[in-house]
């Protein structure tokens, strides 16, 4: 483990550097997501212009879902999109050898080859969205409530991450799997919507099956609409997230002997 946290943290640093080169792309990046943001903001505030309450959602709940949305979207995007992502490149130029004869995980070496480190910045914007959001409600959680909504929000990453693996995972059949990726990447964003606002069987099949709906609205109603009992809502998050966890690790692995490298 501790050989593993030494190369992930060599491969931090020289992100942090290569984007550092780039200053002008790093710099607007950060802008262009800050702008789209702001927009899903302004978007939801011209919709409480009308109503009142979406289900039991009320301005400020949606808000903290957003910015909730935000930071995990946006860590995912950090730490594990752009690796993730580039799987289906990698296998149609045979570049995956490289990575596959390196002494460590290969599953590992895919998913931390570089980072996304302008989208630590929006993750830290949604945080801020989160707190503003708490005092208009004039909710003051408590320290391991806080806590709790830390690590569910670290399981909604993992939720992104293991679904978005196994999708890329089939470019070892279909090769170009970019669609499949980047699809799913678009698809993610449903996260920032209440859930009351799906139909049931919809709910049922994006809360266990392909459980994103629930990645951002569990951790927002755990800060604000647990009503005593956050054990369930975290348990509901904690087993989606391993079972999707376990699943893709299965599913990698399974995928990984169709690879027959670029050499044969």
């Amino acid at each position: 483990m501790r050989r593993y946290l030494q190369i992930w943290g060599i491969m931090l640093r020289n992100s942090l550097i290569r984007e550092l080169s780039f200053k002008a792309n790093f710099i607007l990046w950060m802008i262009v997501e800050v702008l789209w943001f702001c927009g899903q903001i302004v978007f939801f505030g011209i919709i409480f212009g009308q109503v009142d309450r979406i289900g039991d959602w009320s301005k400020w709940e949606v808000v903290l879902l957003l910015g909730t949305h935000q930071m995990i979207a946006q860590l995912f995007q950090a730490f594990f999109f752009v690796n993730v992502s580039n799987i289906p490149e990698l296998v149609r130029t045979g570049k995956l050898d490289s990575l596959l004869v390196l002494p460590i995980d290969s599953q590992f070496a895919v998913s931390t080859k570089q980072f996304g480190l302008d989208s630590v910045f929006n993750a830290l914007l949604g945080a801020v969205v989160v707190i503003v959001s708490l005092v208009q409600l004039q909710v003051t959680p408590s320290a391991g409530m806080v806590l709790l909504y830390l690590v569910a929000v670290s399981f909604g990453v993992v939720v992104h991450y293991s679904i978005l693996l196994s999708l890329a995972a089939f470019s070892f059949w279909i090769v170009r799997a970019q669609g499949l990726v980047y699809g799913y990447f678009n698809f993610l964003h449903i996260a920032r919507l209440p859930d009351v606002i799906f139909p049931r069987p919809f709910r049922l099949v994006f809360s266990w099956i392909i459980p994103v709906v629930i990645v951002a609205n569990i951790p927002a109603r755990l800060l604000i609409k647990s009503a005593g009992q956050p054990g369930w809502l975290m348990l509901h998050l904690v087993l989606a997230a391993s079972i999707s966890f376990c699943l893709s690790r299965i599913f990698w692995r399974f995928a990984l002997r169709r690879y027959s490298s670029a050499s044969s």
